[in-house]
């Protein structure tokens, strides 16, 4: 590649309307739903839909929601500075979908409930289903305070614009939308910013692919720097990026996101049918394929036109996940309105995002703790209470932001919050689902064990970074940059081994060194291990067929046998024990195969 002066472009007249526009067409999808569904006051109306939806907006509103700005903006990044191995991650969600659609679904869909953790009440008891609640509503305003951060350091970066000014932005349009609109809104608006995801990207592989030279020079370079050695057998789960790592524990940490997160089934219980909900899922893999190797290219091309002249050690840019925002106002500056397009497409995947987010948790608290206390509230009263949990929720997400300036990359801050807190959250409801003989006390203690684990090692890891032996980021060269380095004349990638070794004991080295991809698993098998151990030594679950109270409320929950042929048949029947729920006023009962 040709020396570069590093010249980036700033927003024009054209950048700000096209971003302005996608302010305007969601909030415009929100005020639409607000009005057209004026006369459908309810709560259950306002939180999943009326159960109306069909698959094809929840299947982009799934995939849009998920592959945030985190994807947007970090995945990129991720592949400049680590590789091509990121697309693995491609394996561990088909196997989170699959697993989703065919285990988990049918138990949540058959059962009527609108929370998830409602059913953590009716294996368990309360006490269970509470402190569920409450760790999904730290985990999810952590988590949704990295993904509005992160296009707001893209702005700051692009335009020069108050990096706070454009949080709060962004805060301010997602509650006015979800709060108008309630969750139809945020599907439609979803499905909308899905495209101009897609959109977005397709502009910078398309223009960063003619700037690189064409894809055979992306290919050759991307090569010959290392990035195209994709698999890593490497079992050391030390190793930040391997297959096992990116396959096995991504399967864990995306299947706490997707198979058990109130998020995802929130909007797949909200489909008319179950076979919308499946299709829903389905088809939101394909577009979660379509987003990554869109990612991964990016982050291909990307180092290709950098490969001569980084800018980060370079000391252009202050932090590596202002990479991508860099390159494309470098490479379409010179086009008005398309570095405000890839802009946009950044805020798509946070405004989806968030706004799924808060629709969660406003429902969440609702049904979980508001109608739990006051079982009397007319549908009025519910739905407006319902839009200021929306609010609540909307300020609490968007002041969240101002700590995740403090956590690192945001690819591996975003997963790591997932990881601790989804891992113990998917054990939990395995024990219920998987093990019909688990009690109160083996959830109880296995929810336990495993949040004390997975926070452990998270942690732990937070405050002893892994050491670059583990890391092992691949090179990066300034050799063909025509401008100073950093003011002491210093390469930014060159962190010395010593000073993260320096003063460490041998838990940094080993446990909190651990990939950030197996923290969900740690979680996971500690709390079904711990829980299983406890149910064995207290007495296993009283769970019986005879408990069941009528032929009716089996039917409405009931997991047909030739709904699982071939090998899920044989695995589900020979393998596990699934529950089968029976609803009454006031407890619930439990039979199994």
């Amino acid at each position: 590649m040709e020396d570069k002066s590093h010249t980036v472009g700033t927003f024009q007249v054209g950048d700000y309307a096209v971003f302005a526009a996608l302010f305007v067409v969601s909030s415009g999808i929100g005020v639409f739903f607000a009005i057209k569904e004026r006369k459908k006051a309810s709560s259950k109306e306002f939180l999943v839909g009326g159960r109306q939806m069909s698959c094809g907006p929840v299947a982009l509103s799934l995939t849009a929601s998920f592959m945030s700005a985190v994807t947007v903006i970090g995945a990129p990044s991720d592949v400049y500075r680590y590789g091509a191995s990121y697309v693995i991650f491609g394996v561990a969600y088909t196997f989170v979908v699959f697993l989703t659609a065919e285990l988990f679904l049918p138990v949540f869909y058959r059962s009527g409930i609108t929370s998830t953790y409602e059913y953590l009440e009716l294996r368990f008891c309360k006490l269970v289903r509470v402190a569920a609640t409450l760790i999904y509503i730290i985990q999810t305003i952590l988590y949704t305070g990295v993904v509005v951060y992160a296009p707001a350091l893209a702005l700051n970066q692009v335009t020069g614009f108050d990096l706070w000014g454009s949080i709060f932005a962004t805060g301010i349009v997602c509650t006015f939308y979800c709060t108008l609109g309630g969750l139809k809104a945020v599907v439609w608006t979803d499905a909308f910013q899905m495209v101009v995801m897609v959109v977005g990207f397709l502009t910078v592989l398309i223009q960063g692919a003619s700037r690189a030279g064409g894809i055979e020079s992306v290919w050759s370079t991307a090569h010959t720097g290392g990035r195209m050695d994709v698999f890593d057998f490497d079992v050391n789960p030390l190793r930040r990026h391997t297959f096992w790592t990116l396959s096995v524990g991504g399967t864990f940490t995306w299947l706490g996101i997707y198979g058990v997160n109130q998020s995802t089934i929130q909007r797949c219980i909200s489909c008319k049918t179950e076979g919308h909900a499946r299709w829903a899922l389905y088809l939101n893999l394909l577009g979660l394929w379509i987003i990554l190797f869109c990612a991964v290219v990016s982050g291909l091309i990307m180092y290709t036109f950098y490969s001569r002249c980084d800018p980060w050690s370079a000391g252009s840019v202050s932090a590596p996940d202002q990479l991508m925002p860099y390159f494309v106002m470098e490479i379409l500056g010179a086009f008005p309105g398309l570095p405000g397009l890839f802009v946009a497409c950044a805020f798509s995947g946070t405004l989806s995002t968030v706004a799924a987010s808060i629709n969660a948790l406003a429902t969440v608290t609702y049904e979980d703790f508001v109608s739990q206390c006051y079982r009397d509230l007319s549908n009025r009263a519910a739905n407006w209470i319902s839009k200021a949990l929306c609010v609540v929720f909307g300020v609490a997400c968007t002041t969240m932001a101002v700590a995740a300036s403090y956590m690192g990359g945001i690819v591996q801050a975003a997963l790591s919050i997932h990881g601790m807190c989804g891992g113990p959250m998917l054990g939990l409801f395995s024990l219920g689902i998987l093990f019909p003989v688990t009690n109160l006390k083996g959830a109880v203690g296995g929810l336990i064990v495993g949040i004390t684990l997975s926070f452990w090692v998270g942690v732990g890891a937070f405050i002893y970074p892994a050491p670059s032996n583990n890391t092992r980021p691949l090179e990066l060269s300034t050799a063909g940059c025509n401008f100073n380095l950093t003011a002491d004349g210093s390469n930014q990638t060159s962190v010395s081994v010593s000073a993260l070794t320096s003063d460490r004991y041998w838990l940094a080295d080993s446990w909190y060194s651990m990939s950030y991809l197996y923290y969900s698993a740690v979680g996971f098998i500690g709390t079904v291990a711990a829980g299983l151990l406890i149910t064995l030594l207290t007495g296993e679950s009283n769970i019986s067929l005879a408990h069941t109270d009528s032929n009716k409320t089996l039917r409405n929950c009931n997991i047909k046998q030739s709904y699982f042929k071939g090998f899920i048949h044989t695995f589900i029947h020979t393998q596990i024990t699934l529950v089968k729920v029976s609803f009454t006023k006031n407890s619930c009962k439990f039979c199994h195969y």
